[in-house]
């Protein structure tokens, strides 16, 4: 497994975590004590650029929380937000996030990697509506209409 690969599965393991742990307690830990109560867990055990860039995307897509799921709401036609797996939210989170803030990664990249996140941790139609929802934001982006509306 490629470290973006693996960045990638921790990123949505954190952020799985992270909106657990908002959901269930009325005063939530910070991003970072979150990170580093998760980094800290047993069981992490991984180089520092895997580490590195997982916490990127992880910090990112809590930093940009709103923003992330406004665009993920306009995408998703007939969809709330709170009918969306936690998995699949995540999953689109981080995809988003790299399509806005990570210029150095193909969106190509960037779908197929979480179609293939949703087809680990997510339902068998995971992979297919994760797919529908980053084409369309890949298609808007490319026509440079991705921020309008």
């Amino acid at each position: 497994m490629g470290k973006r690969r693996r960045a990638r599965e921790l990123a949505l393991q954190f952020l799985y975590q992270h909106d657990s742990l908002n959901e269930s307690s009325p005063e939530s830990p910070s991003v970072e004590e979150s990170l580093s109560l998760f980094w800290e867990r047993d069981g992490i055990n991984t180089d520092t650029e895997v580490k590195d860039f997982s916490s990127v995307l992880s910090k990112g897509c809590c930093t940009n929380l709103g923003q992330l799921d406004d665009i993920i709401v306009r995408y998703s036609k007939n969809w709330r937000l709170s009918r969306i797996s936690k998995i699949d939210k995540n999953i689109l989170r981080i995809a988003v996030y790299e399509m806005l803030y990570l210029s150095n990664i193909p969106p190509a990249v960037t779908i197929n990697e979480a179609v293939e996140l949703g087809k680990t941790f997510g339902t068998e139609e995971s992979g297919a509506f994760i797919n529908g929802i980053l084409d369309k934001i890949k298609g808007d982006r490319d026509k440079g209409d991705f921020l309008d509306d």
